[in-house]
């Protein structure tokens, strides 16, 4: 019977499973959120679709609209190079950054997952060996309930 009370003690035990997602972020400085939610916007095909849709506009005056409107001679586009190389000198270190946080914070995922699955397993054998010994003490039970009946 002791051994079942300590099993019971230890089930009341249990602790709370942290929050490792907003443990990481809330250890983000402002400039790696600023590079992780650069991150996440550069890589969707909205991002995309914008820069699409500006080098078509660009190109598209820059080669029919009239002589004098025009701003960016074709078809050299010297402007538009140089603004697409800087946007891309600016975007490059960010995204690599940011990268560089996601993947920490997925090894920080999968160590927090790694700790709750053994926690989990350490308490599933307790539970299973309550339920043995729940199993035994019931078959004592019986045992004695039926040499009574006879």
């Amino acid at each position: 019977m002791k051994r079942y009370h300590k099993r019971l003690r230890d089930l009341k035990s249990v602790k709370e499973i942290n929050d490792v997602n907003r443990e990481h972020y809330n250890r983000l400085s402002p400039l790696d959120k600023l590079a992780i939610f650069i991150t996440e916007r550069v890589g969707t095909i909205g991002f995309f679709l914008v820069i699409f849709c500006w080098t078509f506009c660009w190109l598209t005056w820059n080669i029919f609209a009239p002589n004098a409107w025009r701003f960016d001679s074709f078809p050299a586009f010297v402007l538009w190079l140089f603004i697409s190389n800087m946007i891309q000198i600016m975007l490059l270190p960010l995204i690599m950054v940011g990268q560089n946080l996601q993947a920490h914070h997925a090894e920080i995922r999968a160590e927090s997952d790694f700790r709750v699955n053994v926690k989990a397993e350490r308490e599933i054998k307790r539970v299973i060996n309550h339920l043995q010994d729940q199993n035994k003490i019931l078959l004592k039970m019986v045992k004695y309930l039926e040499k009574e009946d006879k």
